[in-house]
């Protein structure tokens, strides 16, 4: 569900909109979704990178192309057909390779302080990347992303055609420092001599066994509440990586899980 709130530094200067995420796990997510002035900036910053990068390759390129069609017309058709492809790939495979390795994010994305996740919570796969960045090709029609502008107005949480076919949403990035579970009772766990543990490293899957747990561990009785965390950690062990057992001997598998699911939300992948 959602409700309407300004939200404090969007570029857009407009009301943009919470979002509240029940997760599977039964913890509730607040995002503030991005506005369209947001988005904008974004796109115009990473427009200009693209536009910088097609200058100097383009420049270089038709160079090179008009040596080889003096030398064979054939090649210098072959050159021209790889400079299209190499402007359509950096058009589209631009924006879905930097939210595949930035975990949705883009230069202009990272810039305007903004990230692309999926209506769940999650991030992206690649796929669904790839697709999402596809669809701005009806997106763009019929000029200036006229169709994804209109999208964006009519939806409720500014989505383009691309966000609806992916099911995913854009959200500032300000949201992540600002997540707290349902199972969060206190500040965050101190647990120095443990952290970084490589909580990025876990699936969604296994994040989601974490938060099962933490969700429920004080309803179970305490040899279970132990047994479980347990075997949970020892499951994940050979993902993490922790200090020696006599640095981790003070601390119960109990601590070491809650501080993992700290770690993976502090680092904004879900």
């Amino acid at each position: 569900m959602s409700s309407n709130f300004p939200v404090p530094g969007d570029s857009s200067g407009s009301f943009g909109d919470k979002l509240t995420i029940e997760t599977p796990e039964q913890t509730s997510l607040d995002f503030a979704v991005a506005g369209i002035g947001s988005r904008f900036l974004a796109l115009a910053l990473d427009t200009l990178i693209q536009v910088l990068v097609g200058l100097v390759v383009g420049i270089t390129a038709s160079f090179g192309i008009s040596l080889i069609s003096a030398a064979s017309g054939l090649a210098g058709i072959w050159g021209v057909a790889i400079l299209i492809l190499f402007y359509f790939l950096l058009y589209f495979g631009y924006f879905a390779l930097f939210e595949i390795i930035w975990n949705g994010q883009t230069p202009g994305k990272r810039k305007a302080g903004i990230r692309v996740i999926k209506d769940s919570g999650r991030p992206l796969t690649p796929a669904e990347s790839i697709g999402r960045n596809l669809m701005r090709i009806v997106d763009w029609l019929p000029a200036f992303y006229a169709v994804g502008i209109v999208s964006a107005v009519l939806t409720k949480e500014n989505k383009r055609l691309g966000d609806l076919v992916a099911g995913s949403l854009v959200v500032r990035e300000s949201s992540f420092g600002a997540l707290k579970p349902a199972w969060q009772t206190g500040d965050a766990p101190s647990v120095p001599g443990l952290a970084p543990m490589g909580a990025d490293r876990l699936s969604p899957e296994e994040c989601a066994l974490i938060d099962s747990y933490l969700q429920r561990r004080l309803d179970l009785e305490p040899y279970l509440r132990f047994r479980m965390a347990d075997e949970i950690l020892t499951r994940l062990k050979p993902k993490l990586t922790l200090p020696a057992e006599t640095a981790i001997s003070s601390y119960s598998s109990d601590q070491i899980l809650e501080a993992l699911a700290y770690e993976r939300r502090a680092s904004g992948r879900y």
